[in-house]
């Protein structure tokens, strides 16, 4: 089942590939609860609210998916987290090479359609896209065993982690952490309609141009690996989002004015724009060695 916020803080549930079927009022008092409460109450619960979901979709057409806006899924969740380099994208890499830890993301997720904005720090030279699989816990969960790991996903959800490059001081706030750095969307999609997670095939554009374009089976921590080390330190929330880290091959260069694109096998497609005043720096990012800036005519500057 795929699960959407929409409009005036409605939730729906997509029918077939392009009709929207409003389940909200299934939620008591939802008004109250708020979008937050309401996203939760329905992951926590939601063995019970599958089957009143069906009932209305079995009855109920609903409105065209292009007639409706689409929110973030999942409004603010208590904890955004996200993978560092967490992908054998380069063939001297090795599992044993890459931390299995996290940095958080700002809670406020920024849905499809929605604007990143770039903020103009002299010391960025490049700020880069990352496409990446995100999964959504379904319960609360702490000291979770690998072996126990996959029965507390509820979901999951295409997601891009938006990156500075190029602070001579590395600070995950300024460089990962700033607002509308985790686009999230169009919806999530829960886990039993995807067979291998580990298995999925993410790709993003910017102004149509194809960027990355690589499949999860690359993942040098899987995610019961990585619910098992997150947990062990912290407790997760149902509707938590863990973005599980990015290939890094295809990354370039987004700039005010662009148009981003995520797609991830079975999950949806989504849409953002871009604005700033920062500009376009053409730089080579092999992942595993540092990059560098080489402007036309100039002196390469390592980020």
């Amino acid at each position: 089942m795929k699960i959407l916020r929409f409009n005036n803080d409605r939730v729906g549930i997509l029918k077939g590939e392009d009709r929207v079927v409003d389940v909200t009022d299934t939620v008591e008092a939802h008004q109250l609860k708020g979008p937050q409460r309401v996203i939760e109450e329905i992951i926590t619960d939601f063995d019970t609210f599958r089957g009143e979901f069906e009932s209305l979709a079995a009855g109920d057409d609903g409105v065209l998916l292009a007639d409706v806006t689409l929110l973030t899924p999942i409004p603010r969740p208590s904890h955004c987290l996200a993978a560092f380099a967490n992908y054998l994208d380069n063939p001297d890499r090795t599992k044993e090479d890459l931390p299995n830890d996290f940095f958080y993301k700002d809670t406020n997720l920024l849905g499809p359609e929605g604007t990143v904005e770039l903020v103009d720090i002299p010391p960025v030279l490049v700020y880069h896209p990352e496409a990446e699989l995100a999964y959504v816990m379904g319960k609360t969960s702490r000291n979770v065993p690998e072996a126990d790991a996959m029965d507390h996903v509820f979901g999951y959800v295409p997601f891009f982690d938006i990156s500075a490059r190029g602070m001579t001081r590395r600070t995950t706030f300024l460089s990962k952490g700033q607002a509308t750095f985790g686009p999230c969307g169009p919806w999530i999609t829960t886990k039993d309609e995807i067979d291998d997670p580990h298995d999925l095939v993410v790709q993003s554009w910017v102004n149509g141009e194809a960027r990355q374009n690589y499949n999860t089976k690359h993942m040098a921590h899987n995610i019961p690996e990585q619910i098992a080390w997150a947990t062990r330190f912290g407790q997760l929330e149902p509707g938590d989002v863990v973005a599980t880290g990015t290939y890094h091959v295809g990354l370039g260069p987004l700039n005010p004015g662009d148009v981003l694109e995520i797609e991830i096998q079975g999950l949806g497609r989504a849409r953002y724009f871009v604005k700033g005043s920062t500009p376009r720096k053409e730089i080579d990012f092999t992942p595993g060695i540092t990059p560098v800036e080489r402007p036309p005519g100039g002196v390469t500057k390592v980020l």
